[in-house]
């Protein structure tokens, strides 16, 4: 039985991606909900995660940490989880690589705040750039590798799809100007199953964090 240890909703963007996977996959866990007050390692956190950071995977009292980590390791025991063709899991890795690895911008600027809806901004040249990147990496995914009949990245969702997650809910509080192809794509996973349960649980959540909650007035004031 897995059991996964996560942060606020409304906030932790890293631990929307293994919840939102499994949830997809219909892989059981057990839900462990912490509260996170800010960036960075915390020793509260460290009784159940060896690096002080969320999410954090127990598998029988083994611990895998990291997002990506475990994605991958849930890929090794459950079919489906990235896409069979080579050539398209190899784009899949690339692009959630980029995604854990980079838009260093685009998370300061915007850090995930799913309570937020404003009327958005011209964003600043570095974060225009990384808006750009990830569109660029949506339309190329779904060009090569997509299915008409089908909203996700590689045809079937995938860990790709679980990576940009938090950058959906992203484009949505601060209502990032998108393409069609990049809204409509935005707008399939806001309507996800998944997405919409955890955006309920964001809602009714009473934490706050100041840093990320004063950003309205920046970003043109609530819609």
């Amino acid at each position: 039985m897995y059991r996964l240890y996560f942060g606020n909703r409304n906030y932790s963007s890293w631990s929307l991606r293994p919840w939102l996977l499994m949830k997809h996959f219909a892989i059981e866990f057990e839900e462990r909900e912490v509260e996170v007050r800010g960036q960075g390692p915390n020793e509260r956190h460290r009784a159940y995660s060896a690096n002080g950071l969320v999410p954090c995977l127990h598998v029988d009292g083994f611990q895998v940490w990291d997002t990506l980590a475990i994605a991958e390791f849930l890929a090794e025991r459950h079919a489906g989880l990235w896409p069979d063709d080579p050539i398209a899991r190899a784009r899949a890795r690339s692009i959630s690589a980029e995604m854990h690895s980079g838009f260093f911008a685009l998370r300061g600027a915007m850090p995930m705040n799913i309570k937020l809806r404003l009327r958005g901004t011209v964003p600043d040249p570095e974060v225009a750039a990384d808006i750009a990147r990830i569109v660029d990496l949506w339309a190329d995914a779904q060009s090569q590798f997509g299915n008409a009949a089908a909203p996700w990245l590689f045809g079937s969702f995938s860990i790709a799809d679980a990576m940009f997650a938090p950058v959906v809910w992203r484009f949505n509080t601060y209502n990032v100007a998108l393409p069609d192809a990049a809204r409509a794509y935005r707008d399939a996973m806001l309507d996800h199953r998944a997405m919409r349960e955890w955006e309920a649980a964001a809602l009714a959540e009473r934490a706050a964090l100041p840093a990320y909650d004063g950003l309205a007035d920046a970003f043109g004031g609530p819609r």
